[in-house]
């Protein structure tokens, strides 16, 4: 439902009388945003959105009567486009309900807050992690005061060249709506695709992992987390873990994997950033990046150094991201070499692959596939 001015109109969705108070002081203190109600189960919120009709919702997984992930599949039958934000703990079990409500159709998540010291902190916590989502989610699919149209994407500001050499890495970065594109994207490349695959998802550490193993179930190529000392080779897609982030550097003849705890960038670690500057450094015009759906700018500076570099890249359009933060702060900036929707995505790579190394790469054929939450 698409609104014209007022404050960003939230239903909480939690079984705990203390997270519901939490998370509601949290939001009524920021002027943007209005609580209009709460609910305690899955069940109850089905009730409370056809009332309401919420600009966004943050959503429980664990409920009785109705829990989360069912309500989810629930309200996208009635409401595809409504975002919705769960609240997971930063646990296996925690992790993989997260990751199954992301199937369901879930637009992102937030960790709920764990051995803090204080009310304040655990305030401070979801604050830093909410918010943020909750306008970003709400203001794509809202319109607050007057429209103000963007301008429209810049042309690549580095004329491209003749290549003189074919691709021989592909770097994936993505955040909000991530974990659905890369489901959507990465089952449909094959395992002739002849270069390895390094990705960036900002997901916190044990989620990354668990992601890793779901894609790897329906893929054609070997998916997993990235380990200090891993060869980058083709056939694998190392996805960098939560926590630390993923550069790929040469070491003798191979090109291995690093993972380091320097500061966050971006706000993010991993960060998107770290690793195409990497990918630029180590592969040169041989490097394809793939900016994907995300909020923020993670990958948009790193992106300018893979084009300078004589490389590529690829940026998802506006229409199928969930936010198009990342891929718009890319193509706005003139460096994106293509501008590509999320079903044309795996295509358009293959395509560019084959042609750089002037022979056919064949098309995956397509295991049963893990769709990973969107609500575009």
């Amino acid at each position: 439902m698409i609104r014209t001015g007022g404050r960003i109109r939230v239903l909480i969705v939690d079984d705990s009388v203390v997270i519901r108070r939490l998370v509601s002081d949290v939001l009524a203190a920021d002027p943007s945003v209005e609580v209009v109600g709460t609910a305690n189960n899955g069940r109850m919120a089905l009730d409370r959105v056809a009332e309401l009709k919420p600009d966004a919702v943050t959503m429980d997984v664990e409920m009785p009567v109705m829990d989360g992930i069912q309500a989810v599949r629930a309200l996208r039958r009635t409401n595809p486009r409504l975002p919705i934000v769960m609240f997971s703990t930063l646990t296996e079990r925690g992790g993989a309900a997260t990751l199954d409500a992301l199937a369901a159709g879930a637009s992102d998540y937030v960790t709920k807050p764990s051995n803090v010291g204080s009310i304040t902190e655990s305030q401070q916590s979801i604050r830093d992690q909410l918010i943020p989502k909750l306008k970003a989610l709400a203001g794509a699919r809202r319109v607050i005061g007057a429209p103000v149209p963007l301008p429209p994407p810049a042309p690549p500001k580095v004329p491209r060249k003749a290549r003189s050499q074919p691709f021989s890495v592909l770097a994936i970065g993505c955040s909000t709506g991530g974990p659905d594109a890369l489901a959507r994207v990465l089952p449909l490349l094959p395992a002739d695709l002849g270069v390895p695959v390094v990705v960036v998802q900002h997901m916190p550490p044990l989620f990354t992992r668990l992601l890793a193993q779901r894609l790897d179930g329906s893929c054609a190529l070997s998916v997993s987390e990235a380990q200090a000392g891993d060869t980058v080779t083709a056939g694998r897609v190392l996805i960098a873990p939560g926590g630390q982030h993923l550069e790929v550097h040469r070491s003798g003849v191979s090109v291995v994997a690093r993972l380091t705890d320097a500061p966050p960038e971006n706000f993010c670690r991993p960060a998107v950033d770290v690793l195409f500057r990497s990918v630029a450094r180590v592969y040169g015009e041989r490097a394809l990046g793939v900016v994907l759906t995300g909020m923020g700018r993670d990958g948009e500076k790193s992106s300018r150094e893979i084009r300078d570099g004589g490389g590529e890249v690829f940026a998802q359009d506006e229409a199928s991201s969930v936010v198009w933060g990342m891929p718009g702060a890319v193509a706005q900036a003139g460096q994106a070499d293509r501008i590509v929707p999320l079903d044309r995505m795996a295509s358009e790579i293959i395509a560019a692959l084959s042609a750089s190394a002037g022979r056919a790469v064949t098309r995956s054929p397509v295991r049963p596939s893990l769709t990973l939450g969107g609500t575009r």
